[in-house]
């Protein structure tokens, strides 16, 4: 989470809320004003307003949020007058300030947009220094031109001060001014006070649900029965000793558990009324080869429909998908299957003995060996599962321990970089080409994301928000040389695949992820945990 630094936001908003026309002379007039501090002009850094889903460049830092206050302040603007300011707590860790410039800053600002066209602009009869009439500059110019340039400059002006109670709490990027810009035009004139709202997002709270917080935890890591070391050995060994089986055809029987079939699969949807409804193309193959070892993915009740099929028959037979069926748009839908035995196989294994060892597992001498090999890659598989089971429960029960009024401006991040990763995953595996991944960058497709991906995105903020609580509240440490290495690490991945990144970006991401591992390797010494076999 990038905080900003609220003159350069203050830039970067109001230059956003100037609808610049096709005659307007700015972005070419640049309104150089007085800025109250002197640590807010000296700031050169500027926003990013870039909405790729692979970067970001907020830097997260978990502060603690102060109340806003709702009563009206007085934030001291150039020459020592002030802008008066009046903050309302918003929803989603926001802001919303109310702005009242007074008429000696309108004053200011607007002699200082002519002074600045007046050295930009070479009027006719006028030579370059000479004072130009100011009647005449603005004719020349154009009223709404100028009128324009001036509330720019205002904004300019005015939004440090009006932003400064949030100067080390605001989110980069989430400065956002309420009033539009055509209402500032038709309210604006330089013998009253100039009014208009601007919001931002600050770094959100975290508010544990229990008094103690984290301490006490207990946690319950579910382990599916497929993370077991010993059947994944054994299911290995099989797999293993099956291709170096030889198929051969099998013409005189129906198919048997064991064998291989070659199937041409079609489908159709059985409405209400037992009348034929639609084809099902998803659920419809040619030439599908068949391992009946292998049937785990399968509809429930398709492969026991075909036990005893024969090559050239033909069987047709219903089946309803189940509720909880992969595909949702095929969840519960009763169809009926229409399957043609194309071809037929059976398996000629060759006799398990210790001359087979070598083929099984090349270096191996004996059948024991093999089993303990593959046995000791299998608990090496089993630890990593547990150990990435044990992170994910306790990463959940944290999200469930805190309440957090999430920010606009850090689900965007979050989600943007989460997208952003699953795009390079994509990529990396082959699965994308570059128009694919053109149209997969989009404003679009991102904002989509986000919509779809509202409940996930949320509950990931929630444990990274209590991870940065807890890492900060018990002093926790990372090296450097930890650091500078995985730095190194994903600078090299993007890289690798051609992909634009921020290195700063990088080093936060690298930050987080190194804060995440303290953390969770703090609570498993801190905490109890459960394991149960499902």
């Amino acid at each position: 989470m990038q905080l900003a630094t609220t003159a350069a936001a203050a830039a970067a908003a109001a230059s956003a809320a100037r609808p610049h026309g096709p005659f307007s002379p700015p972005p070419a007039v640049s309104v150089s004003v007085s800025w109250a501090s002197p640590s807010l002009a000296s700031t050169s850094r500027s926003l990013s307003t870039s909405s790729s889903a692979s970067t970001s460049r907020r830097r997260r830092r978990w502060l603690p949020v102060a109340s806003a206050a709702v009563e009206p302040r007085e934030a001291a603007a150039g020459g020592g007058d002030s802008v008066r300011v009046t903050e309302t707590p918003q929803p989603g860790s926001s802001v919303k300030f109310s702005v009242e410039v007074p008429t000696s800053i309108i004053q200011e600002c607007y002699q200082l947009t002519l002074q600045e066209y007046a050295k930009r602009f070479k009027v006719p009869g006028f030579r370059p220094g000479k004072i130009i009439p100011e009647n005449l500059l603005i004719n020349y110019v154009g009223p709404q031109h100028v009128q324009d340039a001036t509330i720019e400059a205002i904004l300019k002006h005015t939004l440090p001060q009006a932003l400064s109670s949030v100067e080390n709490k605001a989110l980069e990027d989430s400065v956002r001014i309420l009033t539009q810009f055509d209402d500032m035009r038709s309210s604006f004139t330089l013998n009253d006070v100039f009014r208009y709202d601007v919001a931002v997002d600050v770094a959100p709270e975290v508010r544990w649900l229990s008094e103690d917080k984290y301490k006490n935890l207990k946690v319950i890591v579910e382990i599916d029965e497929a993370v077991d070391a010993e059947k994944a050995a054994e299911k290995e060994l099989q797999r293993r000793h099956k291709a170096l089986g030889l198929l051969r055809i099998v013409a005189d029987r129906g198919l048997q558990i064991v064998d291989l079939v070659v199937l041409d699969i079609f489908a159709e949807s059985i409405n209400s009324d037992g009348s034929k409804g639609e084809k099902i193309s998803s659920a419809e193959s040619t030439g599908f080869h068949l391992d009946t070892e292998e049937n785990n993915n399968l509809v429930p009740g398709f492969l026991g429909s075909l036990i005893g099929i024969r090559p050239g028959e033909t069987r047709s037979f219903p089946i309803q998908f189940p509720e909880s069926f992969e595909q949702e748009s095929l969840r519960g839908v009763r169809a009926q299957f229409t399957v043609v035995c194309k071809e037929l196989f059976c398996r000629e294994l060759p006799e398990m003995d210790d001359w087979l060892a070598g083929k099984l597992l090349p270096g191996c001498n004996t059948i024991a060996e093999v089993r303990e090999r593959i046995l000791e890659r299998c608990k090496e598989v089993e630890k990593t599962a547990i150990e990435q089971a044990t992170d994910n429960a306790i990463l959940d029960q944290l999200g469930k321990l805190v309440e957090v009024d999430i920010p606009r401006a850090l689900f965007q991040e979050q989600g943007q970089q989460l997208y952003g990763a699953k795009l390079l995953q994509l990529q990396a595996e082959r699965k994308l080409d570059k128009d694919q991944l053109a149209s997969l960058s989009s404003q679009r497709s991102v904002q989509a994301y986000l919509e779809d991906e509202e409940e996930n995105i949320t509950r990931i903020i929630k444990q990274m928000l209590a991870v940065g609580d807890i890492f900060k509240s018990e002093n926790l440490q990372y090296s450097t040389e930890q650091l500078i290495k995985e730095v190194e690490n994903s600078v090299a991945e993007f890289k690798q695949y051609n992909q634009d990144y921020d290195e700063d970006n990088i080093k936060q991401q690298v930050q987080d992820v190194l804060e995440a591992a303290k953390v969770l390797e703090w609570l498993k010494e801190n905490c109890t945990i459960e394991y149960v076999r499902r």
